[in-house]
């Protein structure tokens, strides 16, 4: 599919506004082709008007079809073939293994989401039946389930041009709960954005969606996206990047005269505790693994481990020694944006700036800041200086962490207990670690959103059993998760029925139950009619 640098409203693509740029190749710091257009004030309107109708369509429509549509989404994805791929290269600098598997993850999440609706029963439907002659009061006949919000706002990621972008697991999930969806693309990747946008609009067109049920909007600062947030017509909002954006938006959303929910996923240090035990028998094992988590990706994930936690000691010594050299080695790497770049350098200098922080081992080679390169680092301190200086415990995106050498057990539960909300935490231990340190793990398991054993945070698994979220500051709600089916939970609501006829509630309600799926009525689940 040729790139023209248009919005995509409904089935056209159309350019009224008046400001244009260019996507950026993070290697040569050239601009790419092909010339973005801004959304004006007047597309957005539109775009926000069309998802409003349509959605009043989209979330009645029959499962089986929003499921259709969703799987060719992820087979148009496929059929852009290497096109995507050179594109996302250019203007990320990601390697072509990285997005090829990305592609894959993004595709299987469509698919995960068709298959999830096309069985039905996660709208959690609930059924008591009337019980005319109860005393003192009759009791009314009741019917519970989830439906969809409405249009919904998601914000394109940095980090991930594919997986957490155009058609990500915020759209994905989105459209599987019968919300129409309006992209803002990031602009880093614009091109890559619109590849992605022309493959779901085509699939939309394709298998009869009612027009408006996807739009793809560029921008190139916060006007379109701030917009988009306190238009009327938006129901609740996805996003992943930074706590300021985050946050920004969050607060945005709820001034507004009808507060909406906004779903931002927003970083964390995911602290790693090396228990005593792992130290001494596989201390140099976690010190490699601890280096492959920090840079892959040129330590651009939202799970990269910034905190390494130890007890004192020669095993701890060696550990850090063992880091010192591989980080040594390590060579830099070309990071996404120039932005994000120099947000890695202001962090290192934070801590280069620290009393009490010290280099335990950096990149020998220096990075090239004409191709956006990052180098990596470690660092060490002790536990009177990390809990005394709380720049310390702010995210450094990109390829470094900190190692706290902390003096005791009860220093490193005091540390667990000053912890903020974080997405992850990992503990490496043996299984008399994990005894021991029990309360170390209670108190950790009111911080985080995972919990990690004897491996490291980078890499999500895409299952109905993963959670992708944590307490604030790690997210805006630490119920939700931007990550597996539940994910779907974030853009419905409850609507209850009380006392209608058969033939005016939805079939997931009706007595004959004819989708089949798993219903609680009367206070037990079954497949059954009634």
């Amino acid at each position: 599919m040729p790139l023209h640098g248009k919005n995509l409203i409904g089935y056209d693509a159309v350019n009224a506004g008046s400001y244009t740029f260019s996507g950026i190749n993070p290697n040569t710091q050239e601009e790419l082709d092909t010339t973005f257009h801004e959304a004006s004030d007047d597309e957005v309107n539109r775009a926000m008007a069309l998802a409003a109708d349509a959605f009043l369509t989209f979330r009645r429509l029959d499962a089986a079809k929003r499921a259709d549509f969703i799987d060719r989404a992820a087979d148009e994805i496929l059929n852009l073939g290497d096109e995507l791929i050179q594109r996302g290269m250019a203007e990320t600098g990601l390697p072509e293994a990285r997005l090829i598997g990305e592609r894959g993850r993004t595709m299987g999440q469509l698919k995960m989401f068709a298959t999830l609706i096309r069985e039905g029963s996660w709208v959690d439907a609930r059924i008591d039946q009337a019980i005319p002659d109860r005393e003192p009061l009759p009791k009314p006949d009741t019917r519970l389930m989830l439906q969809a919000v409405g249009p919904v706002v998601v914000f394109g990621a940095s980090n991930f041009p594919l997986a957490f972008s155009a058609a990500g697991g915020d759209t994905a999930s989105a459209l599987a709960s019968g919300c129409p969806v309006v992209v803002k693309a990031h602009r880093s990747h614009p091109g890559t954005a619109e590849l992605v946008g022309q493959a779901v609009q085509k699939a939309a067109n394709d298998t009869g969606m009612p027009e408006g049920v996807f739009f793809l909007l560029h921008g190139r600062g916060r006007q379109v996206g701030n917009a988009l947030v306190k238009h009327p017509a938006t129901k609740a909002v996805g996003f992943t990047g930074s706590l300021a954006g985050g946050r920004a938006l969050f607060d945005l959303a709820s001034a507004r005269p009808e507060p909406i929910p906004v779903y931002a996923e927003m970083g964390s240090l995911n602290p790693v505790f090396v228990l005593p035990g792992a130290l001494a028998e596989r201390g140099d094992a976690i010190a490699e693994g601890l280096l492959g988590s920090v840079t892959l990706g040129v330590g651009q994930f939202c799970t990269n481990p910034g905190l390494v936690l130890g007890i004192d000691g020669d095993d701890l010594t060696q550990f850090v020694n063992k880091s010192s050299d591989l980080f040594n080695e390590a060579m830099p790497a070309t990071m996404l944006n120039a932005g994000i770049c120099d947000a890695y350098q202001s962090g290192l200098q934070t801590l280069l700036g620290t009393e009490g922080v010290n280099v335990a081992g950096k990149s020998q080679t220096d990075a090239d800041a004409n191709k956006t390169e990052a180098a990596p680092h470690v660092f060490t301190t002790d536990v009177k200086t990390f809990m005394g200086q709380p720049d310390l415990s702010h995210e450094v995106f990109g390829p470094s962490t900190l190692v706290v050498n902390c003096g005791s057990k009860a220093d490193l539960e005091a540390v667990a207990r000053d912890l903020e909300g974080h997405l992850t935490a990992t503990f490496h231990g043996t299984e008399a670690d994990m005894t021991e340190h029990q309360d170390l793990i209670s108190i950790v398991e009111e911080k985080v959103g995972r919990l990690i054993f004897n491996a490291f945070p980078t890499g999500v698994e895409v299952c109905s059993s993963m959670h992708h979220g944590g307490p604030y500051p790690a997210t805006t709600d630490g119920r939700s998760t931007s990550v597996g089916t539940a994910a779907i939970l974030r853009f419905a609501r409850l609507v209850c029925y009380q006392g209608f006829p058969q033939n005016s509630l939805p079939p997931e309600l009706q007595n004959a139950n004819p989708r089949g799926i798993l219903r609680l009525v009367d206070d037990v689940e079954t497949r059954d009619a009634i």
